[in-house]
């Protein structure tokens, strides 16, 4: 039975949230992101919305695994025998798969069962997929991951930091792709997360309810309406859950021909280096983040602008001075952050041609983002934009 969800156009406000999980879509190799909040914020709902809007894949039909037929080198070993033997592989048209890893899961179902004792007695491998299998290629959603099983973190961290997943039983061992944008969503009141796995996310954010008085009463209404007839909330947005999958795929396309200025990269290293951040994942993380900006919002080249909005999800779970600190005591040490680097005389002082920006010491009072002030949504400020033109041309 296929389950439907919230639209995710029709989120009220949550715009860093809806951000942070539309620049993973862009750019899955970002690291996933971590979604800290107090229960009833939304958090679940973005992420089972996220699916709905990202563009479907080929996969090779009957394949567990989602693997693509384009991509030979990554195969499982089923497809890739297949190949081998001259058969060409059909593809077939899916919606990325969202997976949820419940908490309950044994470790069996995460990796997948290999029945030893029919190998013993067949010769051949017997492999029931678990979920890691079919997350493959898509989204794999753990919510409460603070409460989820040491044993099991261990799993997905060793998965999502290879690409694969490989199981072995008495000496017998089954390997498959396992390649997914891994989404976690915890309440902070019920415990905190292993410093280990919090690392290894690329993006962390903290989410609170929205306040304005306005925007309180549409979450309201919008959510009843869906409870009462969700084809109809769907049907409505439909246009704008169309116009924000295109533009992901366009991001997608300009993705690796979206330039990054060396300048840009001595940025990142900055305030990586001034957030005293361990290991170089920061400043990766922050020009990987800051390129799949710029790709959505079809800038050509990644500007100041974009690292500082990148650094805003990157640094905050990395601020080693700030172990326990809240999302407001975060907030003001990135801003102490941003001041320090772009005050700093070492930062090279010419801006890229494509900002107009001649002082990087002025970059606090041009750049949208680079203080708490000013801090917009950019990706949707962009997509009102680009609606307001489709509209216009629309006969």
């Amino acid at each position: 039975m296929k389950r439907k969800s919230f639209p995710f156009s029709a989120i009220v406000g949550q715009e860093k949230l809806k951000t942070g999980l539309l620049l993973n879509a862009v750019d899955p190799t970002i690291g996933g992101i971590l979604v800290s909040g107090h229960k009833g914020t939304g958090k679940s709902t973005a992420v089972r919305a996220l699916a709905g809007v990202l563009p479907a894949i080929d996969v090779v039909e009957g394949c567990p695994y989602n693997c693509s037929p384009a991509d030979p080198e990554n195969l499982c070993v089923s497809c890739a025998a297949r190949q081998r033997s001259g058969e060409k592989l059909k593809a077939v048209r899916r919606q990325m798969p969202l997976v949820e890893l419940p908490l309950s899961a044994t470790e069996d179902r995460v990796i997948g069962t290999l029945h030893v004792e029919q190998i013993l007695k067949t010769g051949e491998r017997t492999f029931e997929p678990g979920l890691l299998a079919a997350a493959n290629r898509g989204i794999l959603y753990v919510d409460e991951v603070n409460l989820l099983d040491d044993h099991l973190v261990d799993i997905l961290l060793d998965a999502a930091a290879s690409g694969i997943n490989n199981v072995e039983r008495e000496g017998i061992s089954y390997t498959h792709p396992s390649q997914f944008m891994l989404i976690g969503t915890m309440n902070p009141e019920e415990g905190e997360l292993r410093p280990q796995f919090l690392d290894r996310f690329g993006l962390s954010l903290s989410v609170n309810g929205v306040d304005n008085a306005s925007q309180r009463s549409q979450v309201v209404n919008r959510r009843i309406s869906y409870d009462a007839d969700p084809d109809s909330i769907i049907a409505s947005f439909a246009d704008d859950e169309t116009l924000l999958t295109g533009q992901v795929r366009t991001a997608r396309s300009l993705l690796l021909d979206t330039s990054v200025p060396e300048e840009m990269v001595t940025m990142a290293v900055a305030l990586s280096a001034e957030a005293r951040a361990q290991g170089h994942r920061a400043e990766i993380g922050i020009i990987k983040t800051a390129r799949a900006l710029a790709a959505f919002l079809e800038a050509g080249r990644v500007g100041p602008e974009h690292i500082i909005e990148a650094a805003r999800f990157v640094l905050p779970h990395r601020i080693t001075t700030l172990s326990f600190a809240t999302g407001d005591q975060l907030e003001e040490a990135l801003e102490d952050i941003f001041k320090k680097v772009l005050d700093d005389e070492q930062v090279p002082e010419q801006g890229t041609a494509d900002t107009g920006i001649d002082e990087w010491e002025d970059l606090d009072k041009t750049v949208p983002g680079a203080n708490a002030a000013s801090h917009v949504g950019m990706i949707f400020t962009f997509m009102a934009e680009k609606k307001k033109r489709s509209m216009s041309r629309t006969p």
